[in-house]
């Protein structure tokens, strides 16, 4: 069974970090493009970043450049979000997702596997 795990989502100030991540079973993250996308409140799901297969492209929102990073851990079949200076309205739910066309890197939704999800919440 195909299966995206996310964790590490939390309540943290305004200024602080968080580092988000991605585990799977049932296929090899090496060989999918992985997306991470948010969605706030009220708000249409937004991508934040995405790595592709064998993690030659990277791409950043322009809201997160700068403070967040993407990165793969081969050996765990993870994939991380590392997120510094945090800011309130980077408050949503966050989902990680896999297997984009040709592998490619792509903020838009066009993965066939997600996660469920995981709170993080910028509030002092």
């Amino acid at each position: 069974q195909l299966q995206l795990v996310e964790s590490g989502g939390g309540l943290v100030q305004p200024g602080g970090s968080l580092r988000l991540s991605c585990a799977a079973s049932g296929f090899t993250l090496d060989y999918q493009a992985i997306g991470w996308f948010r969605q706030a409140p009220g708000k249409e799901r937004e991508g934040v970043s995405c790595i592709s297969r064998g993690g030659g492209g990277i791409n950043y929102a322009d809201s997160v450049k700068g403070r967040f990073t993407i990165s793969r851990d081969s050996a765990k079949n993870t994939v991380y979000l590392q997120m510094n200076s945090l800011k309130p309205e980077d408050t949503a739910v966050y989902y990680c997702a896999a297997g984009r066309r040709y592998g490619s890197c792509g903020l838009d939704p066009g993965y066939n596997y997600w996660g469920q999800g995981t709170q993080v919440t910028v509030s002092s």
